[in-house]
């Protein structure tokens, strides 16, 4: 399954969610262009495990490199992208998104002792548990089970689910005191705040004509301040961030529709069939049509 991003860039989650909130995600590189997902954001605690490949993974400004074996747990609202860097094949990297309120109701003394500490902590935008090191040995059995009973659904797997994210909230409460903390500036929290607003434009308005002004008006900034916002966690500017999602939104269609490509190009705001197959080639590497009759 793809990630999919709604108009706010928080990542759409499956309704039942509500029933039971977490999801299950696995192989999303192997459908993403070059291996990498759009910074994106969402409200739940997220954890993922590299399995055979080489990851950057980013949460807001910082780049962590995932080895295979290494796991990852990203606080709710948080930007963060992934990347694959290196690895013969697409990494299949497991990935759980969940509510604190799978432990507990948020107006139970649970969530308030043991959730909402982790929720909360501003310095603690991640958590990385490194392969073999002492957090990870206490977690790397609880996480494991947790993707799979999500994945093969066995009988009563919403109880082994719930124990096991249990577990995995008990060892990093008691640790929550030793972990590294990142102290995030005004001007960061700031910076991400202007970010989201400026990507959601960019997202809900990406078919149609879209400048540097439009985009940095979203953020009520001007558009030397919106460059900026961009380089510091993107590393592009905003017009290049424009294009990458159309183009991201293109390869979808192309994959996934019947739609003729020049339909295709107007969908996603290229008025131009020629530049947009111009700027698909030179991302991709080879031609929109090309695309399409690999995906045959």
């Amino acid at each position: 399954m793809s990630i999919l991003l709604d108009h706010q860039l928080r990542e759409q989650i499956p309704l039942d969610i509500q029933a039971f909130p977490i999801a299950f995600y696995c192989d999303e590189l192997a459908a993403l262009p070059n291996r990498a997902g759009p910074v994106h954001w969402h409200p739940y605690f997220e954890i993922a495990t590299a399995q055979s490949g080489v990851l950057d993974y980013q949460v807001g400004q910082a780049h962590t490199i995932l080895e295979p074996g290494d796991s990852i747990f990203v606080n709710q609202n948080m930007l963060h992208g992934i990347r694959q860097l290196s690895g013969a094949a697409p990494d299949h990297l497991p990935v759980i998104l969940f509510s604190g309120t799978i432990v507990a109701p948020e107006s139970s003394v649970i969530y308030q002792k043991y959730i909402l500490p982790v929720l909360m902590c501003n310095s603690l935008p991640f958590i990385v548990f490194r392969h073999g090191d002492g957090l990870w040995k206490g977690l790397h059995q609880p996480i494991r089970a947790a993707y799979y009973a999500m994945q093969k659904q066995p009988d009563c797997y919403e109880l082994s689910v719930q124990r096991n994210i249990c577990r995995i909230f008990e060892e990093i409460y008691r640790n929550l005191d030793f972990l590294p903390k990142t102290e995030a500036s005004r001007v960061q929290l700031n910076t991400q705040i202007r970010l989201q607003k400026m990507l959601s434009y960019i997202y809900e308005n990406y078919a149609r004509t879209v400048t540097l002004a439009d985009i940095a008006g979203a953020a009520n900034i001007s558009r030397s301040e919106a460059g900026r916002c961009f380089q510091s966690y993107m590393g592009c500017s905003p017009v290049e961030a424009l294009i990458q999602y159309r183009l991201q939104t293109a390869q979808r269609l192309l994959r996934e529709t019947t739609l003729t490509l020049q339909e295709i190009s107007f969908a996603c705001g290229f008025h131009s069939v020629n530049y947009f197959s111009r700027q698909f080639r030179g991302r991709y590497g080879y031609s929109p049509g090309g695309k399409r009759e690999l995906g045959k």
